[in-house]
């Protein structure tokens, strides 16, 4: 484990602090980058061969590999895998060792605790569209040191549905995924309409980080390119001293792991109130905000 000491100078954590995000490069060096991306290419090979959810299961019982519904083995659109540290070393080794968990330690340190992890992928023609929404109305803790590292595993750019975010916004309201007593798992239509006219791109090369405040809105859109896939491994920490208050929406056997510094013994406690989410009981929450997983009513 990494003891290293600051790796963000005091600009990058201002900047963190007012904007609620920062891109930094090479957050993993070439040879990681390379391992993983190899690994997801056999993945999405290997989802050629199913027609529905499918793989090891996640400790709750969930198909751990997830595809839309446009799925097919000529065009696959494996869109969603939970929990990649439980089932390679290489994902494993980077959410507790790469340089991006010093980053976070950096910004909510020094005792920092994992929580979950995910990769979001988007292939080539995907239909997957992430509505906006703020990580932290699924995942509400104690306090809001939480944040989400999103280490890019490819290329990213609006050309292949990069993630969008509305800068400041984690200094805003916690806006409810509720509509009409239904949790839909995004905001309202007219605070949407809000928040994409001042979205900006979270664009960057392969191996980049993009370190994200559990209160930014954010979405994304469609991956409408040519041949160009865009992965994204998402790896969500919090203070120590940061206490879940509701279910892991993803829960994991590492959930709770020391990564930075030391266990807390006791919980701090922040004047915050928030809705408790809806847990998903399919393979991803894709399926909460109406985009069907592939085989869904076959």
């Amino acid at each position: 484990m990494t003891t290293a000491g600051k790796i963000l100078s005091q600009a990058q954590q201002d900047q963190f602090w007012r904007d609620g995000y920062l891109v930094v490069d090479g957050a993993v060096d070439a040879g990681t980058l390379a391992r993983l991306r190899r690994q997801m290419d056999d993945w999405g090979e290997e989802s050629r061969a199913h027609s529905e959810p499918y793989g090891p299961p996640t400790v709750d019982g969930r198909p751990r590999f997830d595809m839309g519904e446009e799925h097919s083995p000529a065009q696959p659109a494996l869109r969603r895998i939970n929990n990649p540290a439980e089932i390679s070393e290489d994902f494993h080794a980077v959410m507790t060792d790469a340089a991006m968990v010093d980053m976070v330690a950096d910004l909510i340190g020094p005792n920092v605790k994992y929580h979950h992890c995910k990769i979001n992928s988007k292939l080539p023609g995907s239909q997957t569209v992430v509505r906006y929404h703020q990580d932290f109305c699924y995942t509400p803790h104690t306090n809001d040191d939480v944040i989400t590292a999103l280490l890019l595993l490819d290329d990213v750019d609006l050309g292949n549905g990069c993630l969008m975010v509305v800068p400041g916004t984690h200094r805003g309201s916690i806006d409810s995924l509720f509509q009409d007593g239904v949790f839909t798992g995004m905001v309202a239509p007219a605070l949407e309409e809000d928040y994409l006219a001042r979205q900006v791109p979270i664009e960057g090369k392969a191996g980049a980080v993009c370190l994200m405040h559990t209160r930014l809105q954010h979405g994304s859109e469609p991956n409408l390119s040519e041949g160009r896939r865009r992965a994204i491994y998402l790896c969500v920490y919090s203070a120590a001293d940061a206490v879940p208050v509701a279910r892991n929406p993803m829960p994991s056997s590492l959930e709770g792991t020391i990564v930075r510094g030391q266990a807390s013994l006791s919980a701090r406690m922040v004047p915050l109130e928030v809705e408790l989410p809806q847990q998903p009981k399919s393979a991803s929450f894709f399926t909460v905000i109406g985009q069907n997983s592939a085989g869904a009513g076959e």
